[in-house]
């Protein structure tokens, strides 16, 4: 078999492990005090990100795998942030509307919330060829100033372990709130080579959000490789929780993830809106039947 058909055939599931969960959680403040310190260090640059609103994106490529941290300011009161975050089944709703996520469950048993998310390699792929991923969830601190909010998975398919998934927020004022997405995920030494051949081969193409410089004809030198991954996902997962807050119905919420994405065509667009509705209407029929 020769590299290129070996790289199809085992880079992109091994990809699909780093696109999927956003696996998060490092050095985080954990204290409504400490976040609102953390976001008046931060408020220049909020104020001056490329983004074209108040939100700041880093990521760092570790020894053993990706972290990716999001910074923003959103327009939801911190009681919207609460009703809408500090529920396993709100979470399943929320991860659906990423386009590769096919099936989601939440369930409670012995006092432990777990959340198992099937992920597909490609949106096109059946349902089938989903693999699981088992979350626990769990509310770490709920307060009428602070939340925080952790998902773990401490194994993962093809190599990968240790998926992290932090969200922190807290109240600017009285509509809006400074929010902390942050993820990690460690991978073994074949997962990095899949992954760095994929992107320098199928991938080459993609790119992040972090500017390295410009290029000779003006516009922006995006990231690339593991670190452009890992934005672009962090990205996405991040939207879906705003899209989630925006609207009160699950199809209004899939446009409005939709619309967001396409804000950032360079980095996020996929698939055209139809075919991602259509695919999502599918997949909630298909569960409404299974009920």
């Amino acid at each position: 078999m020769n590299a290129r058909r070996l790289c199809r055939r085992w880079c992109a599931p091994l990809l699909l492990v780093c696109l999927a969960p956003w696996t998060l959680a490092a050095d985080a403040p954990h204290s409504a005090e400490a976040l609102r310190l953390l976001h008046e260090r931060k408020s220049a640059a909020l104020s001056q990100s490329a983004l074209r609103r108040q939100l700041l994106l880093t990521s760092t490529e570790l020894p053993d795998g990706l972290q990716g941290e999001i910074f923003a300011v959103v327009d939801q009161p911190l009681a919207a942030v609460h009703a809408a975050f500090n529920s396993p089944a709100n979470w399943c709703e929320v991860l659906l509307l990423h386009v590769n996520n096919r099936r989601c469950q939440a369930r409670s048993a012995n006092g432990q919330h777990q959340i198992s998310l099937g992920i597909v390699r490609r949106y096109d792929k059946p349902v089938e060829e989903a693999f699981d991923l088992p979350f626990v969830f769990h509310v770490k601190q709920s307060a009428p100033d602070f939340l925080e909010v952790h998902l773990r998975a401490d194994s993962g398919p093809l190599g990968t372990r240790n998926y992290r998934i932090l969200l922190e927020a807290t109240p600017l004022d009285a509509q809006r709130s400074f929010l902390h997405f942050s993820y990690s995920y460690e991978q073994n030494m074949m997962v990095g080579m899949a992954v760095r051949a994929y992107l320098a081969t199928f991938g080459s193409n993609k790119v992040g959000f972090s500017e390295l410089g410009k290029r000779p004809d003006g516009q922006p030198d995006y990231i690339a490789g593991p670190r452009g991954l890992v934005e672009r996902n962090a990205m996405r997962y991040f939207l879906t929780l705003e899209a989630f807050m925006a609207a009160d119905n699950t199809e209004a919420r899939r446009h409005a993830w939709y619309d967001a994405t396409e804000r950032y065509p360079r980095q996020l667009h996929e698939v055209e809106r139809e075919t991602y509705l259509a695919l999502k209407r599918s997949d909630s029929q298909r569960r409404a039947v299974a009920q």
